[in-house]
């Protein structure tokens, strides 16, 4: 149980338009909860815009500062094209029927470290090189919280391996290094059986408790935690609670979904794993929205929103295995397919956007075109009630 400023238009295209989507709803012994109302519209960055001297993509995380009107999106780039960095950026939403019509970056800011370096690329071998994943605006402190997902590479040659430690960091608005919440030792990566897996460390970050606690999901499995998902079997990876000092809540088992389809070539890559984590309520510390985004060589991407509830799920934080828990209850509220969207690329950031005369909820989803020509930058917006 649980404790506890470039107008992009030249760059891109809008689809301005609200819509109702249709979901299916709750069944006779599932209790209703949030349900999906009007497309609010779709504004896409074409791959390699330049912003500021730097590249625009890589846009793993985004949150809203409702008190300025400032978005912060976050970059997963490892200071390989620039310095590890966030984007600060204007959302235009229509004044008749709320759709999403632009996305206006206005600054761009990189991450230092504790002596006001930048962080350096992989090629520097000093093991402190980020892959940032998610940004948060603290409620509290109005500062910024922002999580790097680590790195484990074991080379197969006898050469050396790299491994570096997962973090969520307080930081000033300036990118200025604050302090780091401790890791916990299950999640540090090894040579052996345990620790985080490739790419699949810390990747989705939230506040919870009106800003008392730091909640991060794991994209996949621990080493020691299992397999990662299969097309045939999902898999069990995990959400941390930890109060804002680091000290460890909550541990929860979540069970992600099979991989959706069988790649073509059969040889090719696929995988599914979760991306984002949202509170659903400030002041609630047990439900969440979570994106899992799973990707399939030669069908594409597939990328599903679900309602968490953590209120019955066994506390790992013990050590207790995941697979011996009760693991957290969840619940499909959107398959972003169904949305009118020419495609559905690499979303892994999402955040609560203004709300409404109606009092439904903006939710804005932003995807990761991984720096490649073949990808996209989507901001994609919705409502929920």
């Amino acid at each position: 149980m649980s404790h506890s400023r470039t107008i992009l238009a030249a760059f891109g295209a809008a689809v301005a338009t609200t819509l109702t989507v249709g979901v299916a709803p709750a069944t006779a012994d599932e209790p209703p909860g949030l349900a999906v109302g009007d497309f609010l519209g779709e504004v896409r960055i074409a791959p390699g815009t330049q912003y500021a001297g730097t590249t625009v993509g890589g846009l793993s995380g985004l949150d809203y500062d409702e008190a300025n009107g400032i978005w912060y999106v976050v970059s997963d780039d490892r200071s390989a094209l620039g310095p590890a960095r966030f984007y600060t950026a204007e959302l235009a939403f229509d004044a008749m029927d709320d759709a999403l019509s632009g996305v206006e970056l206005i600054g761009t800011t990189p991450f230092r470290r504790a002596d006001g370096s930048t962080y350096p690329p992989l090629t520097a071998g000093d093991g402190t090189t980020p892959d940032p994943e998610d940004i948060r605006v603290d409620p509290i402190t109005g500062r910024l919280l922002w999580s790097q997902e680590g790195d484990r590479i074991v080379p197969t040659d006898g050469t050396a391996p790299t491994l570096i430690d997962p973090t969520v960091r307080f930081a000033d608005l300036a990118g200025a290094f604050v302090r780091e919440l401790p890791v916990q030792p299950e999640q540090r990566p090894t040579t052996g059986e345990s620790g985080i897996r490739a790419n699949l460390g810390p990747e989705g970050l939230t506040f919870a408790a009106d800003g008392q606690l730091v909640v991060t999901a794991l994209e996949g499995p621990l080493m020691q935690d299992g397999p990662a998902p299969t097309r045939t079997a999902g898999a069990l990876s995990r959400i941390v609670v930890q109060d804002r000092h680091g000290e460890v809540v909550d541990q929860f088992a979540y069970p992600q979904e099979p991989i959706f389809a069988d790649p073509t070539p059969a040889d090719g890559f696929s995988n599914n794993g979760v991306t984002a984590i949202l509170a659903i309520d400030e002041s609630d510390p047990t439900t969440f929205l979570v994106v899992e985004r799973s990707f399939v060589t030669g069908v594409g991407n597939k990328v599903r929103i679900y309602e968490v509830d953590t209120s019955d799920a066994t506390d790992i934080s013990d050590g207790s295995a995941p697979a011996d828990a009760e693991p957290v209850q969840k619940r499909l509220v959107l398959d972003v397919a169904d949305l009118p969207v020419e495609s559905v690329d690499n979303i892994e950031g999402m955040a609560w956007g203004p709300t409404r005369e109606d009092g439904s909820r903006t939710l804005v989803l932003v995807s990761d075109d991984n720096f490649a020509a073949t990808q996209v930058t989507q901001f994609i917006a919705v409502a929920l009630s």
